[in-house]
């Protein structure tokens, strides 16, 4: 597939809340730091209809069926009219934004939104967990029209290192997570190097860890790396297609955390085994997501 270059055009909320980040992140040691008070005040912001060919070419790249959503969008795209709500609750926060990780997602799935009709997005920063080593921030960005206010809530876990405390030593590492030995594939994904820039112009997250490799290497990773919510996405997708005959509405929640850098390119399997679900290399391989879900 052709890289959708003719959706830049509508990232521009995106765009310029992930330049306010970048910019925030740069003036943050000349700031003095402030404790925030949580949960924030909710921002409530209505949302145009996103176009229908957008929709369609970010379900496709995904790994999913368009003809699934007649009428409704997926749920797993609110970080598209949800990043630039849940960016400004993040204002006067006392982290180093530049050091941010995604760290996981919970989606829940209440009732299905409509295509073609305006929404109403509401976020705020409902907690922080601060233990000296990591800051976890806890976003909540609930989505639904006037009807069904809250028709899909999607919480977001962003990770802020901090490194040890003066005097402490560093933890041991943890065992990495991976794909159980017994574990079912559901679907494989053969992802192109520029997998995250494809997924940048359909969902305006232009981070360039995503898509710029000089950038990437420069935070550590061997290549760019591919966006959490496009990893978790597909996992959504094959669970759509395999384990409910395409039935978009039977997934309730999924709960997931990014447990390793996804590096561009490459090839990964989604697999499940009972109401647990991985995206890995294979069974006994290394796992960048994991998971559980429940359905309706």
């Amino acid at each position: 597939m052709s890289l959708p270059t003719k959706h830049i055009v509508h990232q521009g909320r995106v765009m310029a809340s992930i330049a306010g980040t970048a910019f925030v992140a740069l003036t943050q040691r000349f700031r003095a730091k402030t404790a925030l008070a949580t949960p924030t005040p909710e921002i409530v912001e209505e949302i145009a209809p996103l176009p229908a060919d957008l929709v369609k070419d970010y379900v496709r790249h995904v790994g999913g069926d368009p003809g699934a959503y007649r009428g409704t969008l997926p749920a797993h795209l609110f970080p598209q009219w949800g990043f630039p709500l849940a960016a400004r609750t993040l204002r006067g926060i006392p982290y180093p934004m530049q050091k941010v990780l995604n760290g996981g997602c919970r989606l829940e799935q209440k009732a299905p939104l409509p295509a073609g009709q305006p929404l109403i997005a509401r976020a705020r920063l409902e907690d922080i967990d601060d233990d000296g080593r990591r800051a976890v921030l806890h976003q909540v960005v609930v989505t639904g029209t006037r009807d069904v206010p809250e028709a899909v809530i999607g919480h977001m876990y962003a990770i802020v290192p901090l490194g040890a405390p003066n005097g402490e030593k560093k933890k041991e590492k943890r065992e990495p997570e991976r794909v159980p030995d017994g574990a079912r594939e559901l679907a494989y994904f053969s992802l192109p190097a520029d997998a995250g820039l494809a997924f940048a112009m359909l969902t305006g997250d232009f981070n360039p860890v995503h898509w710029v490799k000089p950038y990437a290497k420069a935070f550590g990773f061997r290549s760019t790396i591919l966006h959490g919510f496009s990893t978790m996405a597909r996992a959504i997708e094959a669970l759509n297609r395999a384990r409910f005959a395409g039935a978009v509405d039977r997934l309730a929640t999924i709960d997931v955390k990014f447990t390793k850098p996804l590096v561009l390119p490459a090839r990964v399997g989604v697999y499940t085994s009972g109401d647990k679900v991985w995206v890995g290399d294979a069974p006994s391989g290394p796992a960048y997501l994991a998971g559980s879900f429940q359905e309706k």
